[in-house]
């Protein structure tokens, strides 16, 4: 027999799967391991044999999981939250370049468990037509304090695709983000040096 109305596994192999339900009574699933059987509630509403393939199936989903958890983007500096660009440097054959005006401009970058994205526009409305707006985001990766943005979206298209790798640290509230930016045919080829502040 499949069970008895206590819900014990009577007259089964040792090495076969099964579910059990009576009516009226909790299901049970049948597991065999290590020569036990593991009890469990279940849903069923009739005796169903369970495939070894099953069993299978489960624990590879189980071990994609594991290895899914283990490439989140580890690090010791915390960078995950809003920031607000504070200043931007670029610094070209040795000559440095303050390229943000924050008087004049507003820019914040969010940052969450695998995506970034940045947002810039001018804190005063223009006064003409002009799209006064920059934005960009994508996917990252960080790996100690080497930070790499893979930039999926940009409003200039010829930068979509491309890869840069910085350097950041934190001190406080601060997050400082140097490294190399260059982007082939477009002119653009010099290190920047940008400094955000968390936002509460």
């Amino acid at each position: 027999m499949y069970g008895n109305e206590t819900g014990l596994a009577v007259g089964r192999p040792a090495d076969e799967t099964f579910c059990r339900c009576v009516p009226g009574k909790p299901s049970f699933l049948y597991i065999p391991f290590m020569n036990y059987k593991v009890i469990t509630n279940t849903n069923k509403k009739s005796i169903v044999p369970v495939s070894k393939k099953l069993i299978t199936s489960l624990t590879c989903l189980i071990f994609l999981a594991c290895q899914h958890s283990s490439n989140v983007p580890s690090s010791n500096v915390p960078i995950e939250g809003t920031w607000r660009l504070v200043s931007a440097t670029s610094i070209t054959n040795g000559v440095s370049t303050v390229t943000a005006d924050t008087a004049k401009t507003r820019m914040i970058k969010i940052i969450n468990g695998s995506h970034f994205a940045f947002l810039k526009h001018d804190i005063n409305l223009p006064k003409d037509s002009a799209n006064h707006f920059d934005a960009g985001g994508g996917s990252y990766t960080i790996k100690d304090d080497q930070y790499t943005e893979h930039l999926d979206f940009y409003n200039d298209r010829r930068w979509e695709g491309q890869t840069f790798t910085f350097t950041v640290s934190l001190h406080g509230d601060t997050l400082v983000q140097r490294g190399l930016e260059k982007v082939e045919g477009t002119g653009v080829n010099h290190e920047i040096i940008e400094r955000y502040v968390r936002t509460k």
